[in-house]
């Protein structure tokens, strides 16, 4: 979703002021353009699959249980490969890196969009995730090394940070009337057209950049952290069709923590760590990752249930339900302004981040009141437009400390793990709350006739305002790790750490 454009253009806060440049700095305006563009092949995909999904469900057929899948094969091919992602940019170079995952990214969409069944659209799903793996960091990259310039740099980072807020909401309409008016599968066609004007774009004004030859590739990290988090999503998911006391569901679990925590011990002893732990210790900078991971969970799971809730309770088409939303995503645009250029810089994070916390959390409790008949207008925009609220005082703070004041060896990992928590968040949170939803189902319709349509509307909202509550705890969590772990105060920042390599 948009939360890997807005990644890029904090992270590009971290970068070093001075970097060598080749002849695309004369085009640089022309580049931000192209890199624009391939910003905005991502955010419209994060959200117009959302919109498109209940469509596609129908059509091929697949399970309640099945379809978290399709957001989570990509969330989790994502996630878990964009450290290598950013490593690979260093061995081959940005251009490259940039136009292979242009190309990979639109085929699979094209793929996905051709899907004849579960199986098929799930594992394009999952290949668009290992691509957009390879583009994300080469963005970065490349936005950070055109503009050298301290305020052109700012300038640049503001629009592309304007393509991924537009996108969101661009997406949302854009998803339902594609969906509503010719097919779901048209969401996937757009991807390629604009890829194709970005790979052009591209290819002409880029210049290859020589290798790193000194970088090498964390093989057992990426296998380490790769498998861990494959376990995790996996375990959670089993949780729904085994139940907890499964091997297939705790064992995937156990062989998972194992696994992340074998990763975390080898990156203090690679020598060309995917993720140096320095990067990690910083408070402010730990607190701002465990936030992003809880906004995550937060904006990709319960925006899937609600999506569900309007057009399968409320009979919302999927271009009404883009127009929905609109106004959530306006009040993150409008609160994350607020909160990262007025209250964290007067009285710091540590009761900022945990404000927003607590307003999700409101947001969330007050959607288990919603019923078969509530009113958008009353009793469903309110709790949009708090949620909204709270998300956008959670990920501009966050996403700025957790990339602000690292070393300039070490920004680019930074940038990649803000992207890392936010994916992986999503990823168990979808499917966790998939999992709480379905049992809440199953234990509805477990004492009543499951073939009255009244009562399986009524088990299906059993099952969004679980999957609320459970969203609500998760963010209560994060209130208080916020709060104990964030410092003190405003932030000083430290205009040329990310200059010099401290390490």
């Amino acid at each position: 979703m948009s939360q890997n454009a807005v990644a890029a253009a904090r992270g590009a806060e971290a970068a070093p002021e001075k970097v060598p440049v080749g002849p695309s700095q004369r085009r640089r305006w022309w580049i931000l353009g192209v890199i624009s563009v391939a910003q905005l092949m991502g955010v419209l995909d994060g959200t117009i699959v959302s919109i498109a999904l209940p469509s596609a469900q129908h059509e091929l057929g697949f399970s309640d249980a099945e379809r978290q899948w399709v957001v989570t094969g990509y969330a989790l091919a994502f996630g878990s490969l964009l450290l290598l992602g950013g490593r690979i940019a260093d061995l081959v170079g940005r251009k490259v890196t940039f136009l292979v995952g242009l190309a990979g990214f639109a085929a699979a969409s094209m793929v996905a969009g051709a899907a004849h069944s579960f199986l098929m659209l799930v594992t394009a799903r999952v290949i668009q995730g290992m691509f957009a793996a390879l583009l994300a960091p080469s963005t970065l990259s490349l936005l950070t090394t055109t503009f050298t310039d301290q305020r052109e740099r700012a300038k640049a980072f503001t629009i592309a940070n304007s393509v991924a807020l537009a996108g969101g909401a661009v997406g949302l309409v854009l998803g339902g009337a594609l969906t509503q008016y010719l097919d779901w599968r048209w969401n996937m066609y757009v991807n390629p057209t604009l890829a194709v004007v970005a790979f052009i774009g591209g290819a002409a004004l880029l210049q290859r950049t020589p290798r790193d030859t000194s970088a090498k590739l964390d093989v057992l990290g990426t296998l380490l952290v790769s498998a861990g988090l494959f376990c995790l999503v996996f375990g959670f998911s089993n949780a729904g069709t085994h139940g907890w006391g499964s091997v297939a569901t705790w064992g995937m679990l156990a062989a998972g923590a194992v696994l992340v925590a074998l990763f975390l011990w080898w990156q203090s002893k690679a020598a060309y760590p995917l993720l140096p732990l320095r990067v990690l210790l910083d408070r402010n900078r730990g607190a701002s990752f465990a936030a992003l991971f809880v906004s995550g969970a937060g904006l990709f799971g319960v925006f899937l249930f609600l999506t569900f809730y309007l057009q399968q309770s409320h009979g919302y088409s999927a271009l009404q339900t883009g127009f929905a939303f609109l106004p959530m995503f306006a009040a993150m645009t409008l609160s994350s302004a607020v909160a990262n250029n007025v209250l964290v810089a007067r009285i710091g994070p540590k009761l900022v981040v945990p404000l927003g916390m607590a307003l999700a959390s409101v947001g969330l409790v007050w959607m288990t009141t919603l019923d078969l008949h509530s009113g958008y207008v009353g009793q469903i925009l309110p709790q949009l437009v708090i949620f909204g609220m709270g998300l956008g005082v959670i990920i501009a703070p966050a996403m700025t400390l957790a990339t602000s004041g690292v070393a300039a060896s070490d920004a680019g990992a930074a940038s990649a793990a803000v992207n890392t928590m936010q994916q992986i968040g999503g990823s168990i949170s979808i499917a966790l709350l998939n999992t709480m939803a379905a049992g809440a189902i199953t234990a509805y319709l477990s004492t009543r006739d499951s073939k009255d349509p009244g009562v399986l509307a009524q088990a299906n909202l059993e099952g969004y305002t679980t999957a609320y509550a459970w969203g609500a705890a998760i963010f209560l969590i994060g209130l208080v790790v916020t709060a104990l772990l964030y410092r003190r105060g405003a932030p000083q920042q430290d205009e040329n750490a990310a200059s010099t390599d401290h390490m």
